[in-house]
C-alpha cells in the first residue's frame, strides 16, 4: 500500500517513514487492510454456554477470547492496538 504523503513522487521523508496518504486513491484491497494492525474490536459472545468477550482484528478475524471486557481491552492495549467496543 502506497501511503506516501506525496503521491506524485512516491517519496516519504526517510527510509520506512510514511507520513500520510490520500484516501481518495485507495484500492478496495488497501481500504480493506486500513487499520488492520492498529485496531481490534471487542464483542460480547457466548461460547459453549459460557459468556465471554471475543477480540477480533479490524477485518473480523478472531484473535482471542477473554472472560471479561476489561481483560479484553487490556490485552488489546498491551499489544499497542486501539480497542473498539461493539454492542
Amino acid at each position: 500500500m502506497n501511503m506516501s504523503a506525496n503521491q506524485d513522487s512516491g517519496q516519504a521523508d526517510g527510509p520506512g517513514v510514511q507520513l500520510g496518504f490520500d484516501i481518495r486513491h485507495l484500492t478496495e484491497e488497501q481500504l480493506a487492510k486500513l487499520g488492520l494492525s492498529q485496531i481490534a474490536y471487542v464483542r460480547q459472545v457466548v461460547v459453549d454456554g459460557t459468556p465471554g468477550f471475543a477480540i477480533h482484528a479490524a477485518d473480523g478475524t478472531p484473535m482471542a477470547l477473554a472472560g471479561d471486557r476489561d481483560v479484553a481491552v487490556a490485552a488489546i492495549l498491551q499489544h499497542e492496538m486501539v480497542p473498539a467496543l461493539v454492542h
